[in-house]
């Protein structure tokens, strides 16, 4: 687990998933509101999701990519959120892609293949986990409103084993709007993550 010290002391703010745990040890979860945790970057990244998923379409259907976006259907609708965000605890298909590079010159529509996910309960709470590829979120799913459920995280690299505390390198933070869109298929979108792109979206279904 991770204390803040300075900002709020005293709180216990986010103890890292068993998944990335290197010791495969489940710590407890923090059980409070996600405002409480945010980093202040993070709480302003949530806050404008929607300029980053309207710059993020506006660019990839200039580039061409008008096509790929309307055959995702209600995966890159900004608004196709459904009642009922939690999903059910298990490991889980999950595809990201990219919209909107940060870079000139880089691509503004990339989708990866699938990679394994999981769903796990940690402590009284649900955790995400990325298990496979160079680039691992890890973190847990924060109560939101009726339609989404807020991701807090970080970002695993190549061959690390242990995870960064939240908060201690902003370039690792991650937070984004876990929501569902339609019958076993959930969504996580992250907006303005710090490489690459202007969103990043993963589409999430169970395996089996």
């Amino acid at each position: 687990m991770v204390s803040i010290t300075g900002r709020i002391a005293g709180l216990i703010v986010l103890g890292m998933t068993a998944g990335c745990a290197s010791s495969g040890t489940s710590q407890a979860a923090p059980r409070m509101d996600w405002r409480a945790i945010a980093t202040e970057p993070d709480r302003a990244r949530l806050r404008d999701w929607r300029s980053a998923w309207v710059q993020a379409i506006d660019k990839a259907k200039a580039s061409g990519h008008g096509a790929e976006i309307a055959a995702e259907g209600a995966l890159l609708h900004p608004d196709a959120a459904l009642a009922g965000a939690t999903p059910p605890v298990g490991d889980y298909r999950c595809r990201v892609i990219k919209l909107g590079a940060k870079a000139k010159g880089a691509l503004d529509y990339v989708s990866y293949p699938s990679f394994t996910c999981r769903i796990a309960e940690e402590g009284g709470m649900l955790s995400f986990t990325k298990l496979d590829g160079s680039q691992r979120p890890c973190g847990f799913l924060f109560p939101g409103d009726g339609s989404r459920m807020i991701f807090l995280g970080t970002m695993l690299l190549s061959d690390e084993r242990k995870p960064l505390d939240y908060g201690r390198d902003r370039e690792r933070d991650m937070a984004g709007a876990f929501e569902r869109i339609g019958d076993r298929r959930w969504r996580l979108a992250l907006p303005y993550p710090h490489w690459e792109s202007t969103l990043d979206v993963v589409e999430i279904t169970p395996i089996g």
